[in-house]
């Protein structure tokens, strides 16, 4: 696939006229300011259940019709383009087997994604090598628009597997339960199940716990289901709507631990396997500004916590009866986080993040550790789930930029590391790319990670079009993990680059408060610094520059854009969170109360309100020449409602001065997220993709970029 220069021929976007969205004079009065928002009107929630386009209010349904038809006519000459991306993608879809870990009676569960399959297969090959095939996805999902399973688990009995699946797009899940022995696969929960932690099978196996959603989809209530059928029982119901709720078993199967927390507080409650109908122990009861987890190694229970201003965390060992303090095993390291800690009965594993790394610790009972990491300019690694707690070694997951996924095997004695699977891509090579790992200055002095992968065969001294990532938000950290549709898009002449900017935490938890709440804008402005550094250096063609986000994503580079519209050849912006501050002034919004400590709250702090009425990209559209801009929605969205993009595009399209386009792709059957499989996630970046080349050549030359504003 050849890529026209940007400084070539200009190729045009049709001159297609947008849907013009009626403004209307909405005022709203809050903390002595006042405000217009003139397309609140576009907000709708039903009486209940999820949206569709039926429902809608006549104006808005048509209104939202003719952004999907604008969008399939504005975008009609990229499809070449993105068929080409898509083919590309799909010839080099890998064929997935992945490894898993043994059961304690000698089983190996495991998924494949077969060659020329979009959707996975799960099975198991028992003690004597014989395969049982457990399910196909692609029967689960046939006849449902929409299809997304999360959760996959067997009991520890291994008689029954479990697994939550969407069959709206509202992340409200059933459970469904495939008893092994009888082959029969029964709905154990219905629906308003939370499926992303929200469900455990009990010690003994007998019995699910499972977490109920209300009627704001959040996280409220745990229940104890009979796995052989009969009636939930109310275990525990959360009435603060800032608490959010997931539910597990502790490394060596003695609890299970219910963790409520946000992100500034933490509560664990444990019900013990023996008494595993009793109600649930406090470990330590919530407090404000302190946030802990626990597990269990040994004799003792263990406290992973930021007490005592140990913001990146330190590790004590606690009595299992009475949780007192029995001493400090791992003190605070500032600058070095434990991201996750992993009990076996001859090690415990933590892994940590050194020098904006990953790197897995191996302690032994004695006190003694070894450190396991790997000399890369950029990777990422995962502990792979359900190990056995007397295994000898630990299974890591290692993908960089550059690298598809591989599981190795650690040795907890000596740290030796055995490869047991890979993900093989046809026609790939990983030779074929280069990734580095630099660094740009904010304007405050601080220095930017910068993950960039590119071609091998691409100079170091040649600008390429390039394309700029980021998140920073929740201190959710942006792994360089591997990504097929990247190195697909690098293929075709760009480069690849990853903005680790502050809101995340690369850096530990300092990065993350420096990047939320009233140091926000750090994070825009951070973005900014890596882009126009990536420029400098050479690394990106002039006028060459797409920025893309997700979510939270989406309001980093919305909120660049309106600092700096001149820097970008384009932006995409999926599911964005542009309308902080009415969304931030929704009590009812599922996701509001949890998330006050990350954004500030509008409807109590006139600081806060101020703060984010000054970045929010909906808010701060101003007069510009905006660069073309593509935003994407789900109808059934409850975390980033579709009204957000679509006032966004709105209010681009009423300020901007110059001709590009402003698009709404719409999809009326997604929520927050597509469909789980390869065809919906390589369709979606293929459009994506081809809008980025096509924000590039069409950019032409010649285009001064503005400072901020």
């Amino acid at each position: 696939m050849s890529l026209a220069s940007s400084s070539g021929p200009v190729v045009p976007w049709p001159e297609i006229s947008p849907p013009r969205a009626p403004r209307e004079e909405h005022e709203i009065r809050q903390l002595g300011r006042t405000r217009i928002d003139a397309y609140a009107w576009m907000k709708f929630i039903p009486q209940s259940g999820s949206r569709t386009l039926e429902q809608l209010p006549a104006p808005l349904r048509e209104h939202l019709e003719a952004e999907m038809g604008y969008a399939r006519e504005v975008l009609r000459p990229l499809a070449p383009g993105i068929e080409e991306f898509r083919a590309r993608m799909a010839a080099r879809a890998p064929e997935i087997s992945e490894p898993l870990p043994t059961s304690d009676r000698g089983w190996r569960y495991r998924f494949e994604l077969p060659a020329g399959r979009s959707h996975r297969v799960f099975s198991r090959v028992g003690p004597d090598g014989q395969e049982q095939l457990l399910f196909d996805e692609a029967e689960r999902a046939s006849g449902h628009a929409y299809y997304r399973a999360t959760g996959h688990q067997h009991s520890p009995d291994d008689r029954y597997f479990a697994w939550a699946e969407d069959v709206v797009g509202d992340d409200r899940h059933r459970i469904c339960l495939l008893d092994l022995d009888s082959g029969i696969v029964r709905t154990v929960v219905l629906t308003d199940a939370f499926g992303y932690g929200g469900f455990t099978f009990s010690p003994s196996s007998c019995h699910l716990f499972w977490i109920w959603r209300d009627a704001h989809s959040r996280p409220a209530r745990l229940y104890r289901s009979p796995v052989e059928g009969g009636e939930a029982v109310l275990v525990y119901e959360e009435h603060d709507p800032a608490i959010f709720m997931q539910v597990a078993r502790t490394a060596a199967d003695g609890f299970v631990a219910l963790t409520l927390g946000g992100p500034d507080v933490s509560e664990i409650r444990l019900i013990a396997a023996d008494t595993e109908t009793a109600l649930a122990r406090i470990v330590r009861p919530r407090q404000r500004g302190i946030r802990y987890e626990v597990d269990e190694w040994g004799d003792a229970l263990l406290m992973l916590t930021d007490a005592d201003g140990a913001i990146d965390g330190k590790l004590l060992c606690l009595d299992p009866v009475t949780f007192a303090v029995r001493r400090e095993l791992v003190p605070h390291r500032a600058g070095v986080p434990i991201l996750a800690v992993l009990p076996f009965a001859d090690a415990l594993v933590r892994l940590e993040r050194a020098e904006g790394l990953h790197r897995l610790v191996l302690m032994h009972p004695d006190g003694q550790e070894l450190t396991v990491a790997f000399d890369e300019p950029a990777y990422a690694i995962e502990l792979a789930p359900a190990q056995r707690h007397e295994a000898r070694q630990v299974r890591i997951v290692h993908q960089t930029p550059a690298s598809p996924l591989r599981w190795i095997d650690v040795g907890l004695a000596d740290g030796k590391c055995t490869v047991v699977g890979q993900e093989r891509l046809s026609g790939f090579d990983p030779a074929a790319y280069r990734v580095e790992r630099l660094h740009a200055r904010a304007d405050d002095g601080e220095t930017i990670p910068i993950t960039v992968l590119s071609r091998r065969d691409a100079s170091v001294d040649t600008p390429l079009p390039l394309l700029l990532t980021g998140y920073g938000a929740y201190g959710i950290s942006s792994e360089p993990r591997f990504s097929l549709p990247a190195t697909v898009l690098v293929d075709a002449g760009f480069r690849y680059a990853i903005a680790h900017v502050r809101g995340g935490a690369e850096k530990g938890r300092r990065w993350y408060r420096d990047g939320c709440r009233m140091n926000k804008r750090n994070s825009m402005t951070d973005f900014i610094a890596c882009a126009r550094h990536l420029r400098e250096i050479g690394y990106a063609a002039p006028g060459g520059i797409v920025a893309q986000g997700v979510s939270a994503g989406g309001l980093l580079v919305c909120g660049a854009m309106n600092m700096a519209p001149q820097l970008w050849a384009g932006v995409i912006a999926q599911v964005p969170f542009v309308d902080m501050l009415n969304t931030m002034s929704d009590a009812d919004h599922p996701l509001v109360p949890l998330l006050r400590p990350d954004w500030g709250d509008p409807l109590a702090d006139p600081l806060a309100y101020d703060y984010i009425a000054g970045i929010s990209p909906y808010e701060n559209v101003q007069p510009a020449a905006y660069p073309p801009v593509l935003c994407t929605a789900g109808l059934k969205d409850d975390r980033v409602p579709y009204w957000e993009p679509a006032k966004l595009v709105a209010n681009i399209r009423h300020h901007a001065t110059g001709g590009n386009p402003a698009v709404l792709v719409l999809n009326p059957d997604s929520g927050h997220q597509q469909n789980d499989d390869l065809d919906s996630e390589f369709a979606q970046a293929a459009l994506l993709w081809a809008f980025a080349q096509h924000c590039v050549e069409s950019r032409g030359s010649g285009v001064k970029e503005d400072g901020l504003r």
